[in-house]
């Protein structure tokens, strides 16, 4: 142990830096890929190199560390990939924006030279989020940090695009995609984020060709109508069936478009006429695609509209072109109705504006033939999710995928490596390496889509010279833990990629993450402005009781109510176990060298006890975590720490500090070291910090650092009976300690105890006598079966025993009568107002809900107080 004394109190600041500098300095972050111990790795969910943390960030990185720190002192070979995403749009949006503030535009420069400034700006701000994932305590192999930018990453990206290429599973088509008008580029569903709008639905009259009659349609976009190309009906809708086949002659443009029937229509929902337009919306496309139908598309990259509408409607941007459709639809009285209508409207998460579904030649990726071994690796249990219930979801979405668009018009990013030639446009050359005259081809200039990019991840990692050896020794990962809003975009992919280029999953568990929200039950988002800065909450309670605090607050698979009071408990906790360490330090001499090994001695109940609880609380504590429980877990720690060790065995602990025996003493000393370390080392995971340095001053000589101590193993000093006697010990002395308390008897004086009860009982209370004299200030203890209450006693029952303490001379009891009977009164009163309060039905009927719930709850808690000071006031009759 060591000689210098704790702190009077806890300063995260005075420990964080100095215990994460030492760790760093000792190597102990760091994996050997030539290490004959078993291994264990997790490669980090690359957050965007734009990233700054956030109170998810600590969620998730927390989770990852604690299976990390934990592996490492298993003795496993612990390796923890950190890094990076080059995240395209992201950062391409930003450092667009960046120039803009300068003057200068991107399309005034060359790809060269914008990328030289990306380059720039990434080297300035792209690592601020690995400093702040230091600054939590990530225990991250800081050498095999990686970017998926980096040299060796991007060649592994396009020798996946070339085999996949070679092996016909990527092409070139026109399709409809999800376009971002601000950055004129296709982008993911994930880059959408739908808001509600208050808009309107336009309902408009199409004339049928070669007749006086009209269908109704409605539509939230009326610039759209000028590339309808068809009026979908339901094929048994007997209000339409004899027009399918005819046409209608589309107003503003007077093209001929056909009527037909499609099961897809609704003929409940509005007028039960679908305008069509293939070129602008997902299900037309796949109608269109049906039917045969023409594709317009009507609008430049810009949402602008283009030359394939009438010529006055040329150049105006869609809010215009909406405008001047509207208008003169009224003129030509083609105008049947205007509703206001709430829509959903896709915008572009960069972007900020509403996205577009527009026809794009892209590259597309096949997913059929990938989708196969991915679907089964789950199916049949290789790969475990937790929580178990998304694996229905993954199976909906990979059972209904799509090909997957993956190219972006772009600059930031992997350039798509597929060359054309100058002079003969149908000749393509695709490689890494690009052809070996490339001044006579041009390089596709799109790239590629991040998520084909960052899908290689688990793999791409050890990309470099030691690549063989590395996936040898850490391929495949042990866990994964990320976000369940990316299980399709990033999770469903890296399986494939798994089997696609190792045949073999790239990891055995996945851990979904909860979604963390307000107390209001509002999604944590900074556009909210409720999701705090994580560094002011390190700054307030601490890192270490940000993590534990945050993860006591997580329950598998449920939303995440993030509160400020459950990182209080976690500081609570932190200074609750420091003070407890701190006494137990106090009382054991500088120099003492005499721990006892405990096995070999015949100990006494609380010793059984505290060692049997500490026993089980292993065994709890390591059943939780290999569930992926993980607040579970943090909670089987706090109730062991602070209520079975801080609050009963160091109170005991403390008569054998004060005491004369000296054997006694020097046991007690020697159990509490045990539950320290023990505690500290479970601890450890959650609670790096504290733990390490609370570990420096109690490691016994010659100890190594905690990070790098053995994970504490199941014990065999379980004692249920031992745990048995001790609980009814614990109810005596609680219930004797409340008596005292409810009838005033001031802490200085000691109460005789009188108990009517069995002889075995009776012998119970013999052999612990000293304790409960001890520990609830019991002078003298009669006890026999045919014993008399004696008059003016507080009573208690526990486990059969009638226990009474007589008041006379503790205190004055015509007092506490007195005041007993004031109290009465005024909770009579009390309760009186709020009855009033709950039976008006005025009250009842204005009054908002917290209040009403307020008042129910102050009714409750006075209508047990009184019960309460009732019976107390019986005892003293």
């Amino acid at each position: 142990m060591s000689s210098s004394t704790l702190e009077k109190a806890y300063n995260p600041a005075n420990v964080e830096d100095k215990w994460y500098d030492h760790w760093t300095q000792q190597g102990y972050f760091h994996a050997d890929e030539s290490s004959e111990k078993e291994s264990y790795t997790i490669v980090i969910p690359p957050p965007n190199v734009t990233g700054m943390l956030t109170v998810g960030h600590v969620l998730n990185n927390t989770i990852q560390d604690i299976l990390i720190r934990k592996a490492r002192m298993e003795g496993k070979e612990a390796c923890w990939i950190p890094g990076t995403d080059h995240a395209s749009i992201a950062t391409e949006s930003k450092v667009v924006a960046m120039l803009q503030e300068k003057g200068i535009k991107k399309s005034d420069l060359s790809r060269e030279e914008f990328l030289e400034y990306v380059w720039e700006w990434k080297e300035k701000y792209g690592g601020i989020i690995i400093r702040q994932l230091k600054k939590l305590g990530c225990s991250c192999d800081w050498e095999r940090e990686r970017f998926t930018m980096d040299a060796d990453y991007t060649k592994s990206v396009l020798s996946a695009f070339v085999k996949l290429y070679e092996k016909d599973l990527i092409y070139k088509g026109y399709r409809l995609v999800n376009w971002c008008p601000v950055s004129k580029s296709a982008i993911s569903d994930e880059e959408v984020i739908h808001q509600e709008v208050n808009g309107h639905l336009w309902h408009f009259r199409y004339p049928i060709t070669n007749s006086n009659d009209v269908l109704i349609v409605a539509t939230t976009r009326p610039e759209t109508m000028l590339g309808d190309t068809a009026i979908a009906v339901h094929p048994e809708d007997t209000r339409f069936k004899h027009l399918i086949g005819k046409t209608v002659t589309l107003p503003l443009v007077g093209r001929e478009i056909p009527i037909i029937s499609d099961d897809y229509v609704d003929p409940e929902f509005g007028t039960g006429c679908v305008k069509v337009t293939p070129a602008h919306d997902l299900n037309d496309f796949a109608m269109g695609e049906r039917h045969e139908l023409e594709f317009i598309n009507i609008m430049n990259d810009d949402a602008s509209l283009n030359s394939n509408v009438p010529e006055k409607y040329v150049g105006l941007s869609r809010e215009d072109g909406r405008k001047a459709v509207v208008a003169d639809l009224e003129s030509a009285g083609l105008i049947d109705k205007i509703e206001d209508y709430v829509n959903q409207v896709g915008y572009s998460e960069r972007g900020q504006v509403p996205i577009e579904f527009y026809m794009s030649e892209q590259w597309f990726m096949k997913m059929e033939e990938l989708v196969k071994p991915a679907l089964d690796a789950v199916n049949n249990g290789q790969i475990k999710f937790h929580p178990e219930h998304w694996t229905k979801t993954y199976n909906h979405w990979m059972g209904n995928i799509k090909d997957w668009c993956i190219s972006r018009q772009l600059w930031w990013g992997h350039q798509i490596p597929v060359w054309t030639h100058n002079s003969d446009p149908k000749k393509i050359h695709v490689s890494v390496e690009g052809p070996s005259d490339p001044e006579n081809w041009t390089q596709d200039p799109d790239v590629l889509d991040t998520w084909a990019s960052s899908w290689l991840w688990p793999i791409s990692v050890h990309s470099g010279p030691s690549e063989d050896n590395n996936l040898k020794k850490f391929y495949p990962t042990d866990a994964l833990v990320t976000g369940p809003d990316i299980i399709f975009f990033w999770v469903a992919r890296m399986i494939m990629t798994g089997y696609e280029f190792m045949d073999e999953l790239p990891f055995k568990d996945v851990y979904f993450t909860s979604i963390l929200r307000d107390e209001s039950g509002r999604k944590l988002s900074k556009s909210l402005g409720n999701s705090p800065n994580p560094f002011d909450l390190f700054d307030e309670f601490g890192t270490d009781a940000v993590r534990f605090g945050t993860m006591l607050m997580a329950p598998q698979g449920l939303d995440v109510l993030f509160s400020k009071d459950r990182l209080e408990i976690g500081r609570n906790f932190m200074n609750k176990l420091w003070n407890a360490c701190r006494f137990v330090q106090m009382n054991i001499p500088e120099n003492w060298d005499n721990e006892i090994d405990l096995d070999s001695k015949n100990l006494e109940l609380p010793e059984k006890w505290i060692l049997s609880r500490l026993s089980k609380t292993i065994d709890d504590y390591n059943r939780q975590l290999d569930r992926f429980h993980f607040n579970e877990a943090a909670k089987v720690l706090y109730e062991f720490t602070w209520s079975d060790f801080c609050d009963w065995y160091v109170e005991i602990a403390k008569t054998r500090f004060y005491g004369d025996d000296e054997s006694k003493t020097d046991i007690a000393r020697s159990v509490a070291l045990k539950c320290i370390r023990t505690v500290l080392a479970l601890l450890h995971p959650y609670s790096p910090f504290i733990t390490e340095e609370l570990w420096d001053h109690f490691k016994q000589t010659g100890s190594s650092d905690l990070i790098i101590s053995p994970w504490p193993k199941s014990e065999s000093s379980q004692n249920e009976s031992a745990e048995s006697d001790m609980t009814l010990l614990k109810e005596i002395i609680t219930s004797l300690r409340s008596i005292r308390a409810r009838m005033n008897v001031p802490p200085s004086k000691f109460s005789d105890l009188v108990v009517r009860c069995d002889k075995e009982q009776q012998l119970f209370l013999k052999s612990h006598v000293d304790l409960l004299k001890q520990l609830s200030r019991i002078g003298e203890l009669s006890a026999g079966e045919s014993i008399e209450k004696p008059s003016q006693s507080a009573t208690a029952v526990v486990g059969g025993m009638e226990m009474y303490i007589p008041l006379g001379g503790l205190v004055d009891l015509d007092q506490e009568k007195a005041r007993m009977e004031k109290r009465i009164s005024e909770i009579n009163r009390l309760v009186t107002g709020i009855n009033g309060k709950l039976s008006n039905e005025n009250f009842i009927n204005r009054a908002p809900e917290n209040v009403i719930e307020k008042e129910k709850s102050n009714l409750e808690k006075l209508t047990n107080e009184f019960e309460k000071v009732t019976a107390n006031l019986e005892m003293l009759q």
